[in-house]
């Protein structure tokens, strides 16, 4: 069955996914007065935003953080509208408790004074170093993102430009090189290191342009979405529909079709087949180009600069979900349980790819702010371990059940005490899942790993250099992974087509 979805006279755009990348490209182009169709392979839009609710308690399957919260506040002006007329972003303090394997904790505030009070804890010397990183962050900062992460990579020319800045922020230091400079507690320097993962980067080999997330965080702050992340997939939905973008659910696209220089047709997994003047794929872009384009040009096929084997991809994830029959009120919003080993652990995960004994734990408790997640006296819980990617030879139908085991007796014994006698209704997901959920290569949390040889013009670029009518807005494009990286290639794929 063939959908013919141009008009006379009017440019017609496809987004393929509907994440927070795919949703801010059909906002935009709607905007731009485009006829404008979303095709999502889930039921539901969100990409890895999804929502598990199970006897009563609800876990926002995703991203948990709200940063530059701008990003969206811009998507809803484009229509005249107040993003907080329909859902509140609220501040958290402290934005993450970090919880030591010698029983320290550091809570990491909304001010520098509390911040630096509890630094002192550790050392002194480094409370009175903090702000010297705050400045190095925020340099790199007023050129990363205020004035590259919304600019298109496409040309290698505009690259060339940027390199003395680069050169001059010391970008091919890598973060923990960075932040080892101004901070020498172990304790300290591996929280202040640890901001890469959240965009799917080792902090020893991401390149230390990251680093500009301290100065974000201290920029705007770190929310949380009232209701989840879902409440703002949903409102985001509705705009979508007011504005009179045509969503279509359950559609996998299987093939795009490539000839003189244009996708001609795309056809899902059903037989259906669309047409458009422009595609924008939010989805993994390693997977459009092995599995998805079809073209006769194999040369002019956009991979990565290196082959597929000197590719890095990020880590995998198995995230853990469960509810609790009481509550733990000492636990905050956002909690990050580190091991007694980082360097190594994360060197196990990214480079050896094998699956350790021991881990480190990020654990989102929405329950310290809202407790529509879970039954009154409860508590909800979605605890995320970095592990190998699918290029790891770990058999996750045995070792998910395992570590699912360790992780809880782990919590049970330190910060979560007697958690084995009141936790219920407990499932996870591990990277297979987000291979067969998200088509996502080799199960990667963050598709292609953020280190300077993948960054900027060496990232996949936000429109194909030999398919006129091709765009990215996704973690594995320019400017990277997270989503105000997402939110910002979304604002690039407009600039271009505009």
């Amino acid at each position: 069955m063939k959908r013919e979805i141009r008009k006379q006279n009017q440019i017609s755009s496809i987004v393929i996914g509907g994440g927070f990348g795919g949703i801010a490209s059909a906002l935009r182009l709607k905007a731009l007065g485009h006829k404008v169709t979303l095709l999502e392979r889930l039921d539901t839009l969100g990409g890895r935003a999804q929502v598990f609710e199970k006897n009563g308690f609800k876990h926002d399957a995703g991203p948990t953080v709200i940063t530059a919260p701008f990003l969206f506040d811009e998507l809803f002006e484009l229509f005249d509208e107040k993003r907080e007329d329909y859902v509140e972003f609220k501040p958290l303090d402290p934005w993450y408790r970090f919880h030591f394997h010698d029983g320290q904790t550091f809570d990491y505030s909304q001010t520098i004074e509390k911040t630096k009070q509890e630094m002192k804890k550790f050392s002194v010397s480094d409370a009175d170093n903090y702000e010297n990183l705050l400045k190095a962050s925020k340099s790199i900062f007023d050129v990363g993102f205020t004035k590259l992460a919304d600019k298109p990579f496409n040309s290698f020319l505009f690259m060339l430009k940027q390199i003395p800045a680069l050169l001059k922020l010391r970008s091919y230091f890598t973060v923990s090189q960075l932040v080892n400079k101004y901070i020498k507690n172990p304790n300290l320097r591996a929280a202040f290191s640890i901001h890469p993962l959240l965009v799917g980067g080792n902090p020893f080999s991401t390149t230390s342009i990251y680093a500009l997330i301290h100065f974000l965080e201290r920029n705007w702050g770190v929310y949380f979405s009232m209701g989840g992340t879902g409440k703002l997939v949903q409102e985001l939905t509705k705009l979508l529909k007011r504005s009179g973008v045509t969503v279509k659910y359950n559609v996998d696209i299987k093939s795009a079709y490539e000839q003189n220089g244009s996708i001609k047709k795309l056809k899902s997994m059903d037989g259906d087949e669309f047409y458009a003047d422009n595609i924008i794929f939010n989805g993994d872009p390693p997977t459009f180009y092995s599995e998805i384009l079809k073209t006769d040009r194999l040369i002019k096929k956009r991979k990565k600069f290196l082959p597929e084997k000197f590719t890095t991809y990020s880590m995998g994830m198995f995230v853990l979900f469960f509810g609790t029959k009481k509550q733990f009120p000492n636990i905050a919003h956002h909690s990050i349980w580190l091991s007694k080993r980082f360097k190594g652990l994360l060197k196990d995960i990214f480079d050896n790819k094998i699956l350790s004994e021991d881990f480190s734990l990020y654990i989102h408790r929405p329950t310290a702010t809202d407790q529509s997640f879970a039954p009154k006296g409860c508590d909800s819980f979605y605890v995320l371990c970095p592990v190998p990617n699918l290029q790891g030879n770990v058999d996750w139908e045995i070792e998910g059940k395992k570590l699912q085991k360790r992780i809880i007796e782990a919590l049970d014994k330190t910060i979560l005490p007697e958690l084995n006698k009141v936790i219920c209704d407990q499932f996870f997901m591990t990277p297979l899942d987000f291979k067969k959920d998200y088509r996502s290569k080799h199960g990667a949390g963050f598709s292609i790993a953020p280190n300077f040889s993948q960054s900027a013009w060496f990232r996949y670029h936000n429109k194909d250099p030999h398919i006129n009518n091709l765009f990215f807005a996704a973690a594995g494009a320019h400017p990277g992974a997270g989503v105000p990286g997402v939110l910002s290639s979304a604002k690039i794929v407009e600039s271009l087509i505009k």
